[in-house]
């Protein structure tokens, strides 16, 4: 569904929760697809959302379990525990789920909590659960789902067609995975190559023996990019010892993307949860808070730079109007950060091609200064009519880019090297160097040239 009718579905649903037409409610999205009613859901307010949510769930647990499994996992968490679900409605619920899908709401209740769905649920299932609630978040073993086809190498075609008639559905339905008698898996075998061999054949004579996988801790970012680098639809997950544990499939994936550049995207911010429109302000204030005190130092050290040189704005206070210059080069560095953060996310940048990447990044902020500087010092002398002004800004431009240049680049790999995620807030400490050594250079000059500029 595009935008335009999502919007119209927003607030025909917001209507009918505002005025109560609880039965006018449930006419409407019984129609709707899940992903559609997911979609409005997340733009609900809390109260409104839960409504929504209770409507569907008492007419179609199924249904209500579809539009579950579509929202992010932190807004299903809180929804589930809002609408004052039982641990039991949960189970009933999430018997309708993917296990993969229950682990990632799981992920954002209370232990307690978990724990009380866990022992409710079916032996089975419940081990699957564990089992994935065992891995380390943001891992292949935590995300990937244990319904998958696996046969033995020695079952033929016929029997191997056979087999996926009679199973229930599964996760993945592109590939079917070849296993020996330790359950290690061996190779691959599309669906259109069981249609096209004879009924006979065995699975190891026509199947793919050169299998891409990932073990159960490769992180799920490397996941994504291998998935994205080899084209597949689906990648099997195996332990250690080559056996087959689960399978990850692409849909999976587009929600690994989606939720990595999101986490970017707010480090970059400062901040490490997702913040939303409909969130709570005090839940909103912790978050922000926190990083705006860290800014507060930042921007505190960046005064004291300036006051050191307050003799020399008294002297000349027309210098001050082009503080603001610090600001491009500010910029400048950020977009050598959002460049750097990229390349080590798709591990296209290493510690052995730094050095060129650095050199290129200098090339760029040297051309870049000059251009900038050439048209900044230009209007320097003809606002203030000085010569010395023009000059003064040209080499703060080219000094401070190359500084912006060096730290855009370096920083990302400081914070990796230490263990920080590189998207964490460098920014801000490029801001405060690139506007410190700004202002040394743009007040150290004129304070050394105070005589010309008289």
């Amino acid at each position: 569904m595009n935008q335009k009718p999502l919007n119209v579905l927003f607030g025909s649903i917001t209507k009918f929760i505002r005025s109560r037409a609880y039965s006018r409610l449930w006419n409407l999205t019984k129609k709707v697809h899940a992903a559609d009613l997911a979609a409005v859901m997340s733009r609900l307010f809390p109260n409104e959302r839960i409504i929504l949510f209770q409507v569907i769930y008492s007419h179609d647990v199924e249904k209500a379990a579809d539009v579950v499994a579509e929202l992010e996992p932190d807004i299903a968490a809180d929804l589930l525990l809002n609408a004052e679900l039982s641990p039991k409605e949960m189970v009933e619920l999430f018997r309708h789920m993917d296990s993969d899908d229950v682990v990632s709401i799981l992920d954002y209740m209370p232990e307690e909590v978990s724990e009380k769905v866990r022992q409710l649920m079916a032996p089975k299932r419940s081990q699957e659960v564990r089992e994935l609630l065992a891995y380390e978040e943001d891992t292949a073993g935590h995300i990937m789902s244990t319904d998958f086809y696996a046969l033995s190498q020695n079952t033929t075609v016929a029997d191997a067609i056979t087999a996926i008639q009679l199973s229930q559905e599964k996760e993945s339905g592109f590939y079917l995975y070849v296993v020996d008698d330790d359950g290690k898996l061996v190779g691959v075998v599309s669906l259109k190559q069981l249609i096209l061999n004879p009924p006979n054949t065995k699975l190891k004579d026509i199947m793919n023996p050169h299998v891409i996988s990932v073990t159960v801790d490769t992180d799920q970012e490397e996941v994504a990019r291998m998935v994205s680098a080899y084209n597949l639809v689906a990648i099997p997950v195996v332990d250690h010892e080559g056996r087959l544990k689960g399978v990850i499939t692409v849909d999976d994936i587009i929600d690994i993307i989606e939720e990595e550049a999101t986490e970017d995207l707010l480090k970059m911010a400062g901040l490490e949860e997702v913040d939303r429109i409909t969130t709570p302000p005090i839940k909103s204030i912790k978050r922000r808070l926190p990083w705006l005190y860290v800014n507060l130092i930042t921007a505190s050290i960046v005064a004291s730079v300036i006051s050191l040189f307050k003799g020399t704005i008294q002297k000349y206070a027309l210098i001050a109007a082009f503080m603001p210059i610090t600001g491009l080069v500010g910029n400048a560095g950020i977009q050598s950060i959002a460049v750097m953060v990229r390349e080590l996310a798709l591990g296209e940048l290493t510690w052995e091609n730094a050095r060129k990447a650095l050199m290129k990044e200098i090339a760029v902020a040297l051309g870049n200064a000059v251009g900038l500087g050439i048209v900044v010092s230009i209007l320097g002398y003809l606002t203030t009519g000085k010569p010395v002004i023009g000059l003064i800004l040209f080499l703060v431009l080219v000094g401070d880019m190359i500084i912006a240049a060096l730290a855009g680049t370096l920083i990302p790999f400081i914070w990796k090297k230490v263990g920080l995620d590189p998207a964490f807030g460098p920014g801000t400490f490029l801001t405060m160097l690139t506007d410190s050594v700004g202002y040394l250079l743009l007040f150290g000059l004129a304070t050394l040239l105070m005589n010309r500029l008289m």
